[in-house]
Formats: C-alpha cells, sequence, structure tokens
C-alpha cells in the first residue's frame, strides 16, 4: 500500500518521531499506519524511551546574547564526549535560539514551541537527538533576559554558563562589556549565593544569626559576655558573610584591592556610564543530578555469568 507526505506527517504528529524515521515505518509497513506505530515502537520509540530512563548528567551549559535578548540553557547528555560532539553543540545553540524568539513561559512550554528553523517541536527535536547519537539528551532548564544589558560567558568548553545583566545608563561599549565578563568570570569561580547583600532575606539573616550566638554560647571564652557586646560581635561576622556569599561584596579576583562593587563602579566612571548588577544566572551542567557510579568488577560479573 503507497502512502503520501500526510501520512508521515500524521505519524509524526502521533509518535513524535523524526520524519525519516516515520517513512522507513510506513515503508516498513506497507503503508499501513497501525503497523507503522507498532514498527516505531520497536525500532524507535523503544529505543528512546529506554535511553530516557538513564541518567543524563553530562552535557553543557551554553549562554549567548541573540538578537539582543540575552539567554543560558543547559543540555544534559550521558558522556562527556556527547557534549562535545558537533551535532549536539549544534541542538544547544537551537534551543538557546528557541528561548530566545519564542519567550517561553516555563520548560513545558519551551518543549511545545516550534525548534529554532524547523516544522518539529523541541521536544520532537531532542527526540530525534536521542536516536541520532545514542545517548538520553534531555534539555533541563533556561533564563533569558530580553531587557537590560546581557553578558555571556562559558566556562571550559560548557562547564558553566552565566549570563549577567546589567542596567546601563550611556553608551554601551566595549568596557560596559569588559566589565560584565569580568564579573561574570567571578560568578563562575566563586559561585556566589546572593549578588549582593540586599539580596539576603531577613530568613538567611536570622538563622545565620542564630547560628553565630548559638557558637558564642557554646564557646566558654565567649559564653559569659553581654547581650550587647554578642551583638556588636555578630554584626562584625555579618560583614564577613556577605564578603563571603555575596557577588558585589566580594573581594575582586583580579584585583584583591578592591570589592567586585568598587570595580564595577570604578570600570563605569572610567566609562563614562553608570552601571547597577539586575541580575545574572549561573548553570553548571549536571549540577544537583544524581550521577551513575559504575562498578566494572559487577558488570564484568554480569558478563560472565551471562555468557555461563
Amino acid at each position: 500500500m503507497a502512502f503520501t507526505a500526510a501520512d508521515v506527517k500524521n505519524l509524526r504528529e502521533m509518535t513524535g518521531v523524526g520524519m525519516m524515521d516515520c517513512k522507513k515505518a510506513l515503508a516498513a509497513s506497507d503503508g499501513d499506519m497501525d503497523k507503522a506505530v507498532e514498527y516505531l515502537r520497536e525500532k524507535g520509540l523503544a529505543a528512546s524511551a529506554k535511553k530516557a530512563g538513564r541518567i543524563a548528567a553530562e552535557g553543557m551549559a551554553y549562554a549567548a546574547v541573540i538578537d539582543g535578548v540575552g539567554v543560558v540553557v543547559e543540555v544534559n547528555a550521558e558522556t562527556d564526549f556527547v557534549g562535545k560532539n558537533e551535532k549536539f553543540v549544534d541542538f544547544v545553540k537551537g534551543v538557546a535560539a528557541t528561548v530566545a524568539s519564542e519567550n517561553p513561559v516555563d520548560l513545558d512550554k519551551l518543549m511545545e514551541c516550534k525548534y529554532n528553523g524547523t516544522g518539529l517541536t523541541v521536544l520532537q527535536q531532542q527526540q530525534e537527538m536521542v536516536l541520532v547519537i545514542g545517548e538520553n539528551i534531555r534539555v533541563r532548564r533556561f533564563a533569558r533576559f530580553a531587557g537590560g544589558v546581557s553578558v555571556p560567558y562559558i566556562h571550559a568548553g560548557g562547564k558553566i554558563g552565566v549570563l549577567v545583566n546589567l542596567d546601563v545608563e550611556g553608551e554601551v561599549s566595549d568596557k560596559v562589556r569588559e566589565i560584565g565578563k569580568d564579573m561574570a568570570m567571578q560568578i563562575a569561580a566563586l559561585n556566589p549565593r546572593f549578588w549582593d547583600k540586599s539580596f539576603v532575606t531577613d530568613d538567611v539573616l536570622a538563622e545565620e544569626k542564630k547560628i553565630m550566638l548559638a557558637q558564642m554560647d557554646n564557646d566558654p571564652k565567649m559564653a559569659s559576655k553581654p547581650a550587647q557586646v554578642k551583638e556588636k560581635i555578630v554584626e562584625g561576622k555579618l560583614n564577613k558573610f556577605y564578603t563571603e556569599n555575596c557577588l558585589l561584596q566580594q573581594e575582586f579576583v583580579k584585583d584583591g584591592d578592591m570589592t567586585v562593587e568598587e570595580y564595577m563602579n570604578a570600570g563605569a566612571k572610567e566609562a563614562g556610564v553608570k552601571i547597577t548588577l539586575k541580575d545574572a544566572v549561573r548553570f553548571e551542567k549536571g549540577e544537583g543530578i544524581e550521577k551513575k557510579q559504575e562498578n566494572f568488577a559487577e558488570e564484568i560479573a554480569s558478563m560472565v555469568k551471562g555468557n555461563g
């Protein structure tokens, strides 16, 4: 039985599998739609589903400014090798371009968007990549800044992706972008919990104070000191907390004689502008994903047992 382009389109919409695989399935099934679906489950979707259950903690984080929109994404794969694969890298860049152009509200909506320059959704393109590359691939997260001045930084070929978003009053020069990149590099290196001390919530401050006071109560030399003295000591300790955990209060890694905020303000004065840090995002590939620990002894034992 012959099949038409409409049949291929329908099969693709039914299964989410790529066009070429749908053509092969219909050819192998003489145009019978039910048999084609069964064929894909056996050959394509079954393989994809199996791979989808495997842990994907490698891949890459990618940051870029696309048509004036700042974007950072993380796409995971199973091995570091695939993270350097040209087709995989192109897929990641395509996901970033889709985020920039479509402005999805969340990950689910992104997966429903048409993938950049194609008729496929991002989910369908991801499924095609699984079949082409042979590993589980997963778009994990993204962030997007449409306003302000975004400056991207990618560390170690995609191990970390950082996007800094600045409010700039004046001309956006190369000096401004240099300041943004230096701040992004600081974020990549030191991973501060907060961008500025004003971002630290009352709950966090209360918890830190509680811990500091408890430490003093447990210290025989400090326990007997008056409450007002302890409060002053806590204030000093909080300043140290800010310098360790807040980007703008941190010591600037390229010049230990100034803070990041002092560097930003000095650079802004040199460029003849005013710069304010609006926001930033730092993605580290595989962050928070439990990686599979290979046990080669068990693997070899199971292989021997299987051959016995």
